[in-house]
């Protein structure tokens, strides 16, 4: 006797059309994040830009929205692998309703809104809230630098663009005079009505080169007049601190300043892998279900200044300050333990590094009776039952999430502003998927 197995027919039609509610099965996350968009926020500021009426009609932003939302909450970011994955993945299409939206049509709906849907950051954690998943009892602080799209082999140093633009333009006005005299000779050979006039695509080439050298050689030069006009008492005052006559700012970049051709606001930027060309992303994270309360980008390596910005921005966001803030000695300044008596918020910001299975971080350069100091013994004092400890334990996973389980780990745009909202927009997909997870 022979198993019987269950029907395999490939080529049987459906009596009736399938539900997107059937593609996969309920409660999953397509149609949590879905149903979130469709119902849940407010995409006023995407359609109010619809006002044509001619023409063919597009795709639902409100669609489109969560598309994007969607995808990065799986890791896909590519507007080539969200197309592919609109065809061929059953739970992307539970969240368009079989609509295929092509790569340039998702390209461009994203370069068009990516404002209002960085906007969108603050209306989710308006729903976290509203689900208890944020409560602001410690909120820890960290930065993680994220590579640019851009190559750190695709930048000059200042010096280098002196030497390189004397011998290209030399090279380059070579060639122009040899085909000068090349194109003279062949209007004497072939007549003058003869097209002669074209440079070849070597000249050209080396031309365009030369004013990109040139223009990012003035840009080092525009960045280093205005340092020198803002920057000059300030420099002198903190050399005069340390015993030595300041030097204000000479006008002129050092030779070892850089620029990147690709992407002129991303910075060489050092990490424990080596060093990348990218952006210092920053975020606050909440203790309670790892929830980004705050999110900002900056291109400058240090961590310092972004620490009572992104507080302020927590305020700003929820109209509340967090009651305690963790973070590392890269945060470390009397100035931002300042500001946090200031807003009457009990910091535990580590004044060193901490080594491997000590109790707390090392008291670093502090200053006897500084700030620093007192911090320092603060940690140290309370051991292993510091609220410091919730630091790595909060932030520093949220950073794995995003990096390595969504493999997030190169954006997309290209210059600081888009940069920054891209940013924002992968923490907004965090915080859908924490919420779809608890809420």
């Amino acid at each position: 006797m022979s198993k019987v197995f269950r029907a395999w027919d490939v080529d049987e039609v459906w009596l009736l059309p399938a539900s997107v509610q059937d593609f996969v099965p309920p409660g999953h996350i397509a149609h949590l994040i879905r149903e979130t968009v469709r119902e849940g926020l407010d995409l006023r500021a995407i359609l109010s830009q619809y006002d044509e009426e001619r023409g063919y009609p597009p795709y639902h932003p409100g669609m489109m929205t969560a598309l994007l939302l969607y995808a990065y909450s799986q890791g896909i970011y590519s507007s080539r692998r969200i197309d592919r994955a609109c065809q061929e993945r059953v739970d992307f299409m539970a969240v368009t309703g079989l609509s295929y939206p092509d790569f340039r049509t998702i390209s461009e709906f994203r370069k068009r809104h990516l404002g209002a849907l960085s906007g969108l950051f603050v209306q989710v954690l308006g729903l976290c809230r509203k689900a208890g998943l944020v409560k602001l009892g410690h909120v820890a602080l960290d930065g993680t630098k994220i590579k640019a799209n851009a190559s750190k082999h695709k930048a000059m140093s200042y010096g280098r663009m002196r030497g390189a633009e004397e011998k290209l333009a030399a090279e380059v006005a070579g060639w122009m005079k040899k085909a000068a005299a090349q194109d003279a000779a062949e209007d004497r050979q072939h007549g003058g009505d003869r097209r002669g006039d074209e440079l070849p695509d070597w000249v050209a080439n080396k031309e365009r080169r030369l004013a990109k050298i040139r223009e990012a050689k003035a840009a080092l030069e525009a960045e280093a007049q205005a340092a020198a006009g803002q920057g000059a008492g300030e420099d002198s005052e903190v050399a005069a601190k340390r015993g030595r006559k300041g030097q204000p700012p000479s006008g002129v970049p050092e030779d070892n300043a850089q620029r990147n051709f690709t992407d002129p606001e991303s910075r060489i930027m050092k990490t424990k892998d080596g060093f990348i060309q990218g952006y210092n992303a920053q975020a606050a994270v909440d203790a309670e279900h790892q929830i980004i309360v705050s999110c900002d980008l900056t291109n400058q390596g240090t961590d310092s200044a972004q620490l009572l910005p992104l507080i302020d921005q927590i305020k700003a966001n929820t109209e509340v300050l967090p009651k305690q803030v963790s973070a590392d000695a890269g945060y470390a300044s009397d100035a931002n333990l300042k500001g946090l008596e200031e807003r009457e918020i009990d910091g535990f910001v580590a004044a060193g590094r901490q080594k491997h299975g000590t109790a707390a971080p090392a008291a670093g350069k502090a200053k006897e009776g500084s700030r620093l100091a007192a911090m320092a013994q603060k940690i140290a004092g309370q051991g292993y039952d510091s609220p410091y400890r919730l630091r790595k334990q909060t932030v520093e996973p949220v950073f794995g999430q995003i990096k390595q389980a969504r493999g997030f780990r190169q954006f997309l745009l290209r210059g600081l502003d888009k940069v920054k909202q891209e940013w924002v927009l992968v923490c907004t997909a965090h915080n859908l998927l924490k919420l779809t997870a608890f809420g």
